[in-house]
This record gives structure tokens, C-alpha cells and sequence, in this order.
């Protein structure tokens, strides 16, 4: 049946067109979670969301008892909606068993399909294209770079608020395209700052969930660069700002697995990929051989904190200045 972009599935059922069977897919679960509820509250009177929106989790539900809550007729007006996630975990002849019952299509019922982030199918499986044979398929992916910016200055704009031109790149950067994260990093703002005021990068230094990403961000320029007090200096800093040593390992692994991605002409994860005009300066600091050995010297150091044979914080101040990259022989 093709893909139905996500505005074409708003502004359908802005208008009251509905279809019968959808499924969802995607990298962000958020919006998935977002526009199933969104369709249940159009389509039901609100009086009738408690009673006629039934959420089934197909890891938890077995097809039998999905095809009877399937079969069952409501006890209040006509509508119904059903969302059924994780739908992939059924077997392939379970999967032709509730197709099947949904056919033909009923004008009082909408089913709702639904795979999480970390089991998006691929569109040539057989999985993907028996769904799509049958059901409106909507790909939710997270937002580019320019929509998260415009979302977070016309959100905060409504409610009195401005934002200073690096304060939004800094958050931008931060939220990674989730927009879930979006709303809840607005909601704080908006409960930190009066209205009429301006958000400046120290209140996202202060507030964002994200910050800690992005000293790690930092850090990895400092190494880059050889700066030993100044990477000393952020280590510490992360610390102090509540930072855990485990917590700060694992964002400096990711971070340094993106690193060598992009040095190696490798594509990053779908939710990073945006981000590779960042890390590409950051890798042209080092050779290849360097990102391995950082990569590696940060599995150790995790495994030494693990065994608590050294004190957290010199695991840390030892990991990062082995990391220190020599200014010489780049590659």
C-alpha cells in the first residue's frame, strides 16, 4: 500500500479520514506513542477513550487471546480502537491468523499495528511487506536538525519565552532529534524561566538532560587537541556536576565509536547520522589506530571499575590522559 508520511497521517485524521488497519514503525517510539493516542481521541467520543481504547502488548498477549479481544463487541457506543505493539513478536502463521480476522475492514473499529524502535523490520522483509499489503504502514523518524529547531523556538515563542541563537544550537544538539525529549526539555524551561525572558546556554548548561552528553562532546575535542589540564579540568568538572564514573565511560564510548565511524568512511546509527559535520573535525585529530586503542582503553577502564581495584576518579584522570593523541603522523 506504500508509506503514508507522518503530516499526511495528521492531517487526514485532523479531517475525520480514518483507516481501518495501521501499523507503525520507526526510530522514534515517542511520536508512535503520540499519534496512536492521537487517533484514538479523534476517532472515539471522549467519554468512551477509557472503555473502547484497549492497549495490547504482543510480547505479553497471546494471538488466541488477542483474536478473542478482537472478536469481542464493546459494551458502550460502536467505536472501537485497538493498538497492539510489539506486533513482530507473533509467528508468521499467528500473524496470517489476525490479519485475517480483521478482514473485511470494520467501519466502527480502527487497529493499530505497532513495532518499537529497536525492532524497526526492514522494508524487503516478508514481515514488513505482508503488513503493508494489508494496513496503512507510517515510518516515524526522529526530527532533522531545522525541525527540532523551529519546534523549540515556536513552543517556547507561545509561551513568552526567546532563545538565545547557541542556547538553541547547544539543546538541538542535545535532544538528537527525539521529540519526546523536545517537550519534556520545554516543559523544564518553562517551569526555570519567567516569562518574557531569554534562554541562554547557561540555563541549558544547567538544566538540559542532555548536558552530560555534551561535555563529553567537549572532551573528546580536548583529547583531540592534547590538552591535558583542560581534559583533566572536564573530568572533574563532569564529577562535580553529578556525573557517575560508569555514566561518564559509557557516553565517551559512544562517543568515540562515532568518532571512528566517521574516520573510517563508516555510516553512523540512524539517530546519530545527522550529527556526522560534528564529529568529522573531532576524527580528522586522530588516526585510525588511535580511535581503536581509545575505544579499547575505555573497555578497560570499564572493566576496572567494575572490579573496584582503583579508585573511580584515577580510572578516569588514567583513561583520558592514555588518550591524549600526539600532534604528529594524523591520518
Amino acid at each position: 500500500m506504500g508509506l503514508l508520511p507522518p503530516k499526511k497521517l495528521h492531517t487526514d485524521v485532523a479531517k475525520g479520514e480514518f483507516k481501518n488497519l495501521y501499523y507503525f514503525f520507526g526510530p522514534e517510539d515517542y511520536r508512535i506513542s503520540e499519534a496512536t493516542k492521537y487517533i484514538a481521541q479523534q476517532f472515539l467520543p471522549d467519554r468512551q477513550i477509557a472503555t473502547n481504547f484497549l492497549r495490547l502488548d504482543g510480547r505479553k498477549t497471546r494471538c488466541a487471546d488477542l483474536i478473542a479481544e478482537l472478536s469481542v463487541f464493546p459494551m458502550l457506543g460502536e467505536r472501537q480502537v485497538f493498538s497492539v505493539s510489539s506486533f513482530q513478536s507473533y509467528k508468521p502463521n499467528e500473524i496470517e491468523r489476525i490479519l485475517k480476522i480483521l478482514e473485511p475492514a470494520d467501519p466502527v473499529r480502527i487497529v493499530i499495528l505497532s513495532s518499537p524502535s529497536d525492532k524497526t523490520p526492514k522494508k524487503n522483509s516478508v514481515f514488513f511487506k505482508k503488513v503493508n499489503s494489508v494496513a496503512e504502514c507510517v515510518e516515524f523518524h526522529r526530527l532533522d536538525p531545522e525541525s527540532a529547531a523551529v519546534q523549540l523556538t515556536t513552543k517556547l515563542s507561545k509561551v513568552g519565552l526567546e532563545i538565545e541563537p547557541r542556547a538553541r544550537d547547544l539543546l538541538v544538539s542535545l535532544l538528537a532529534g527525539n521529540r519526546g525529549a523536545l517537550d519534556s526539555e520545554v516543559a523544564k524551561l518553562v517551569d526555570y524561566k519567567e516569562p518574557g525572558g531569554t534562554v541562554t546556554v547557561a540555563d541549558i548548561e544547567k538544566i538540559a538532560a542532555g548536558y552530560e552528553a555534551f561535555t563529553v562532546f567537549q572532551l573528546g575535542g580536548e583529547i583531540a587537541g592534547g590538552n591535558r589540564l583542560r581534559v583533566l579540568d572536564l573530568v572533574k568538572r563532569l564529577l562535580l556536576e553529578g556525573g557517575t564514573p560508569t555514566g561518564i565511560l559509557f557516553f565517551l564510548g559512544q562517543h568515540f565509536v562515532s568518532l571512528y565511524l566517521v574516520k573510517a568512511g563508516k555510516s553512523l546509527e540512524p539517530n546519530r547520522r545527522w550529527l556526522e559535520r560534528e564529529f568529522r573535525p573531532q576524527a580528522a585529530g586522530f588516526a585510525l589506530s588511535q580511535l581503536e586503542r581509545a575505544i579499547q582503553l575505555i573497555a578497560q577502564a570499564d572493566s576496572d571499575l567494575r572490579r573496584k581495584r582503583t579508585p573511580p576518579e584515577l580510572v578516569l584522570d588514567q583513561l583520558v590522559l592514555q588518550m591524549m593523541a600526539p600532534q604528529d603522523h594524523r591520518s
